[in-house]
């Protein structure tokens, strides 16, 4: 696996690579990581993954001083799982100077669910992911159903920019116990990790309520609510939404997700499952 930390040293290496998939990564990889990485050779002969902490899309109070830092093992990880080319820049190679032409996405699409609590959050990401896009110039990219506002929002950032790239959603990767992936879930206490997959079956049981033709879907929120809030959580939200806006269901035979975001302790936790 070849690395490299300027655009220059990559871009020649891509003009050689013939087809290409990539996978942006923000590094301290788990197995979600790198069942993207194995996706990604469907895809493509060459694989280039990259990894750089985004000071953009983190908001006041959160952890980007703190976000690990783990390339060593990280390279280990990427090399064994078929990877061709890292990416992996400092912050003098990615803003040379202060970013000032930013992407804004659709209002919409930000001011809900994630957006609502992380404010700047997904127009920071939209502009390091288009950044990317611009450097790597890749013909297939990669992202996980675990963010899924994210996918939905580079997804639709693709599309409306015409971007020369298939995006491709990767699923979730779980634990035996259902708990999806995160580089969060190391944050989390012996006793925090064993309630922890509390989320992944309060979701299944709303997504299998909705198939088995409950469509009061309020109700449904709202008891999943009450029910990680009395086992300890905070939840900022479950939602029922539109696959492909996260705008409210307005027909019950919508392509629909369930979603949600709850604080377990001082870690906050994402997950959904699809309808």
């Amino acid at each position: 696996m070849q690395i490299h930390s300027t655009i220059e040293s990559l871009r020649a290496a891509r003009a050689g690579a013939g087809k290409v998939a990539f996978v942006p990564t923000m590094g301290n990889l788990h197995e979600g990581h790198i069942a993207l990485m194995r996706q990604a050779r469907q895809h493509a002969g060459t694989v280039v993954a990259s990894i750089f902490v985004n000071r953009l899309q983190f908001g006041a109070g959160e952890d980007f001083d703190h976000y690990p830092r783990t390339l060593q093992a990280d390279c280990e990880k990427l090399e064994a799982a078929g990877v061709a080319h890292l990416f992996a820049p400092d912050e003098t190679v990615m803003y040379p100077q202060p970013q000032r032409y930013l992407v804004e996405p659709a209002p919409a699409h930000v001011s809900i669910l994630e957006g609502e609590f992380r404010p700047g959050h997904f127009g920071g990401m939209a502009t390091v992911v288009l950044k990317l896009l611009n450097i790597v110039q890749p013909d297939v990219a990669l992202f996980g159903r675990k963010d899924y506002q994210q996918l939905m929002i580079i997804a639709n950032m693709a599309r409306e920019f015409a971007l020369p790239v298939e995006i491709v959603a990767g699923d979730t990767v779980r634990a035996e116990d259902g708990l999806a992936l995160s580089s969060r879930n190391g944050y989390l206490s012996a006793a925090e990790r064993a309630e922890a997959p509390r989320l992944y079956r309060t979701l299944a049981r709303v997504r299998d309520a909705v198939r088995a033709g409950d469509h009061d879907l309020s109700k449904l929120e709202t008891e999943a609510m009450a029910e990680l809030a009395a086992h300890g959580w905070a939840p900022d939200y479950v939602a029922v939404r539109r696959r492909a806006d996260l705008q409210p269901a307005l027909h019950p035979h919508d392509p629909l997700v369930v979603l949600a975001a709850a604080k377990l302790g001082r870690t906050r936790l994402i997950d959904n499952l699809e309808i």
